[in-house]
Parts: C-alpha cells; structure tokens; sequence
C-alpha cells in the first residue's frame, strides 16, 4: 500500500516528536510519503494531488478539523468516486477533532494511529456522506465556489462565534473551551439580529421557515464536544444519511439560556427543542437566505459575510478507514 500522510506542524495536541514516533509506525506499514504543510490550502492541494495519482491508496491526514477538510476538498475537487479515490484516514492534532471522535476514533493521536492500523490489518472502512455547499445561484453569492464539509456549516450566530475565535487565535490567543465561552457571550451581546431573526429556511416541496436567527446544517452527531463532553445539536444527524438543520427563531436572554441548557445536556436521543426551535432531519436539498449577510462557517473554519447558501447533502461521497 502507498500513502500520503499530510502533517499539519501547527496542530496543537502533537509535538514534533510525537509526530515523528506517528509516522515511523505508519511507515512501518505501509510505502509512506510525509508531507507538511507550508501554507493555507497547502493540504487541499496535497489531496487533489492524491485524487489525480494513479498509485496513491490512502491518504492520512494528520492535525485538526480544518487539515481534515482541505484534504477531503482536494480529494473530491473531481467530485465523488469510492470505488477509485484514495481512503481516508485521520490522525487527530487539533483541539477538538469532531471528524475523527464522530468516526470512533481516539482523540489521542497515538491510540488513533493504532486503531488505524489495526483497522487495516482487518480492512476495516466505512463509505460515509458529506455535505457539499455553494452560492446559491442567481444571488449576489452566486460566484461563492462549492466546498465540502465533513461534520457542520453554519449562517448566522455560531458562525459569527468561530469568526470571533479565529481572531482571538490570530492575536496569539490558545484555542480553549473557556476562549470559545467568552466568545459566545460577547457574539450575544452584540447580535444585530437576534430579536428579529432574518434567516429563511426553503427545501423543494415544503413552505418556507422564515424569521431564523440561528441556523446550523449537521452531517453527523455530536455537533462539537466540550472537553470530553459530546453536545448533540441535531441527534439524528449522521454519516449515513444527507443532512440535518437546527435553527432558531429567538434569541432572547430567556431562550438563550434554555437552549444553551438543552445543549449541555443534550444526549444522542434529545438535542434543542421548543417551540422556537425548528429541526429537520436526512435533507439532501436546502437553501439558507439571509435579508442581509451573515457570518458563515463550514467545520469550524470562518469563510467571511455570505447572504445565500444552497446545501447538498451527498450519500456514500468518501471511504474512511476506521
């Protein structure tokens, strides 16, 4: 087996030696070619690449969820094909990881190099669906390219949450639960629109959902984890289906503090709920329009102001090693 391991050197949970001692034992296993990367984007290139070889078997993304989306955005950047793609395998480094814990695998890096390998000693995998977002068409966000994400999207508040991180983290700022909290009050307290939403949901097929304030797309569950806590914001959501929405429809104090209870202690049979709360589960076809533009996020990574989001969510889109 040939393999491209893509090294993101900033991820925060591996050292450099730690990431040495991963890629002896994966290339112990297997024809290996480390990789690391020198610049954003530089693991969507490196999984476009892999796409296009002719003798690349899997590739190992190692470091957090945003390396792991730009690896899956360059191995689908022809579109989905199982049965020729490269695998997927994913080492997690960042501070999160919500890909691989979803998939079952071990957020330390060590225990999840072994699963893989045990994993492909029993030629184990699983074919799991994605969510593919784009501008949608006719709209002043009609030129915004599509992008695959792999467990969440986001238009509107969370969104604005990740936005406000990613600057703190450009500040110098690490990225931990209590910086994400603060974040979260602060996106609050200066929420334009969160007494009077301005999100519409619209599917083919059924009325509009309009007047959203906050509105989230899941292709799996949990949502995000708080430390080793998972919070489920769409339970039913999953690899094996297309994709799911929570929204809401107010964000006042009140509300806030009920649904941001529901979330703490959500479980894999009950998220948010309520009757400002709108969910809708296994959407292959959707669009978020927004009055005015919003903050817009797709696996934790901030991608600026968008006011119109046609999703699609894309059965048996990858092979993953697990």
């Amino acid at each position: 087996m040939r393999a491209l391991l893509v090294v993101n050197p900033a991820a925060t949970t591996t050292s450099a030696r730690t990431r040495d001692v991963l890629i002896h034992a994966l290339a112990s296993e297997m024809k290996l070619e480390a990789v690391t990367t020198e610049y954003r984007g530089h693991a969507r290139d490196l999984g476009r690449r892999a796409a296009e070889s002719e003798d690349i078997d899997m590739v190992v993304a190692l470091g957090g969820d945003g390396t792991v989306n730009e690896v899956v955005n360059g191995l689908l950047h022809h579109g989905p094909d199982i049965d020729r793609l490269p695998r997927l395998a994913v080492v997690p480094g960042g501070s999160t990881n919500v890909f691989a814990r979803a998939l079952g695998l071990p957020n330390d890096a060590v225990e999840a190099t072994g699963a893989i390998l045990d994993a492909l000693r029993d030629e184990t995998e699983r074919v799991i669906g994605l969510g593919l977002a784009a501008g949608t068409p006719g709209t002043e966000d009609e030129a915004a390219p599509a992008r695959w994400f792999t467990f969440c999207a986001g238009l509107g508040f969370d969104a604005g949450v990740v936005g406000r991180v990613e600057q703190q983290r450009e500040r110098g700022r690490r990225s931990t639960h209590a910086l994400y909290m603060r974040q979260v009050v602060r996106q609050f307290l200066e929420e334009p629109n969160r007494r009077q939403g301005v999100i519409t949901l619209e599917r083919p097929g059924h009325d509009p959902v309009s007047n959203l304030v906050l509105s989230i797309v899941c292709n799996t569950a949990p949502w995000t984890y708080l430390g080793n806590r998972p919070v489920y914001a769409s339970p039913n959501a999953s690899f094996d289906t297309a994709l799911d929405v929570v929204a809401l429809s107010k964000l006042s104090t009140p509300a806030v503090a009920r649904y941001a209870t529901q979330l703490l202690t959500s479980s894999p049979e009950r998220g948010p709920h309520g009757r400002h709360a709108v969910t809708v589960h296994d959407q292959t076809d959707f669009t978020l329009n927004s009055k005015v533009p919003l903050p817009f996020q797709m696996d934790g990574d901030h991608l600026g102001l968008r006011s119109s989001v046609t999703f699609t969510g894309v059965r048996r889109a990858l092979r993953v090693i697990v």
